[in-house]
């Protein structure tokens, strides 16, 4: 049977399965063992399905299995436990509280400490959703109490949230290198510029909304005396710590990603003791966490390797990237091609699931035109921040949406949500358009 044909045939079945709502685990891993199943009892035009159980199971144990005992998917618990750690050390949060004191006289200056705590946040844990939902719970009911307009009160922490996902160390970031077998510390670090331009933008969009409408953000704010600034920011020193262990360790090469996400484990752990704000109790607890997010992403992930190996198996990637050079699409209608791909998933699908999707298909055309695949890692995952806050299912809206209940209906989030939107929008651009903003800090290892 064409391998081509039942490629496609594959991929249709597992959009129809998405559509149904079937967890994609299993809808990527029971797509791809009926298809590889199909095409070798089908092999020799009969079909003879006793000739197909044997490969079938051994492409579907073998390549969960060499997944499952990756060394670098190890670093995915770790870093999802430094940021559970962190938080009940108050680490996390602290970062935040540094920004709301230095922030507390300027228009917007609350949303704005929410950006920078998101930021801070993210430098530590790696997700998104997890950001959104620990900083939606200490900022959002915050501000609306201060009398803030209850859009950017709520859209400003669920933007902010989506660094979670381009600010190293990234879970997505994680999941792309492993699948993509680039290397994870250059994706992390080729995150660090664009991370820090989506943050700074998001600032402006604030400072742009409050000097429009004043109304929308009241300053009841004192002044804050220098020595309480010198306070607050020296507070924040275990976050600062933590991250430059990951970005210095890592650029300097005296940590790989994995050792050092394993050595900011151990110091949040000994801050968190010594300080006295951990105790054994919140530790058990911050590792239950762990394991239920992370067994939920390592079942993904095999789900999508046996996805990917059946892809390869049908050879239909390599009759897209031929079809699409014959084509002779230039790189600009190609990368647009490829947002709009991805916008649109976006919008009904989770991150994960839109990268496990759609890797198999677009990693071999961007090799085939030559483009960078650390650059393409961060373009994608540029696409996927964005995704998180657009509707009709945008994540992180969602979940901001839960922290605050009905005091916001999700339409005013949304509609909160635009503004940021359209700043993403014009990073995206200069990240497509200016590759070394990605590049340069890898590059320069």
């Amino acid at each position: 049977m064409d391998g081509t044909l039942v490629g496609l045939c594959a991929f249709a079945a597992l959009i129809v399965l998405l559509g149904l709502r079937v967890p994609i685990a299993f809808a990527l891993a029971g797509v791809a063992a009926a298809g590889t199943f199909v095409m070798f009892a089908f092999r020799t035009g009969t079909f003879m399905p006793e000739r197909a159980i044997r490969p079938t199971s051994s492409l579907v144990y073998s390549n969960s299995f060499d997944l499952i005992h990756s060394y670098d998917l190890s670093m995915i618990p770790l870093f999802v436990a430094l940021g559970h750690i962190a938080y009940r050390a108050e680490i996390t949060t602290r970062i935040y509280h540094a920004a709301r004191v230095w922030l507390a006289a300027i228009p917007g200056g609350v949303a704005m400490a929410s950006v920078v705590g998101c930021g801070g946040f993210s430098a530590i844990t790696g997700s998104s959703i997890a950001c959104a939902s620990t900083m939606g719970r200490i900022c959002a009911p915050e501000m609306l109490r201060m009398g803030y307009d209850k859009r950017l009160a709520t859209a400003s922490v669920a933007a902010g949230g989506t660094l979670g996902s381009l600010i190293p160390p990234s879970v997505l970031f994680i999941i792309y290198g492993i699948f993509t077998e680039t290397s994870i510390s250059s994706l992390f670090l080729a995150g660090i510029i664009p991370g820090i331009i989506s943050l700074l933008g998001f600032v402006l969009v604030i400072w742009i909304w409050v000097m429009r409408d004043p109304s929308a953000a009241p300053v009841h704010e004192a002044a804050v005396t220098r020595a309480a600034r010198l306070q607050a920011a020296i507070e924040a020193w275990p976050a600062v710590l933590l991250f430059v262990i990951i970005v210095a360790g890592i650029y300097g090469g005296i940590f790989t990603a994995t050792e050092a996400a394993a050595v900011c484990v151990s110091v949040a752990l000994l801050i968190g003791f010594l300080q006295r704000r951990l105790t054994m109790r919140s530790v058990v607890e911050a590792l239950r966490e762990t394991v239920i997010q992370t067994t939920s992403i390592f079942i993904i992930a095999a789900g999508a390797k046996i996805f990917v190996a059946f892809v390869a198996l049908t050879g239909v990637a390599g009759d897209i990237v031929t079809a699409v050079q014959q084509a002779e699409l230039n790189v600009v209608v190609l990368m647009l091609a490829v947002a709009a791909i991805y916008l649109l998933l976006g919008m009904f699908l989770d991150p994960i699931g839109i990268m496990v999707l759609t890797l198999p298909l677009l990693v071999p055309l961007i090799e085939g035109y030559g483009l960078d695949l650390i650059w393409f890692g961060v373009v994608v995952i540029k696409l996927l921040e964005i995704g998180l806050i657009t509707p009709p299912v945008g994540l992180n809206v969602f979940v901001i949406g839960s922290v605050v209940g009905r005091q916001v209906p999700i339409d005013r989030i949304f509609s909160g949500i635009l503004r940021f939107l359209y700043i993403d929008v014009v990073v995206l651009a200069l990240i497509m358009a200016f590759p070394i903003l990605s590049l340069l800090i890898p590059n320069s290892m």
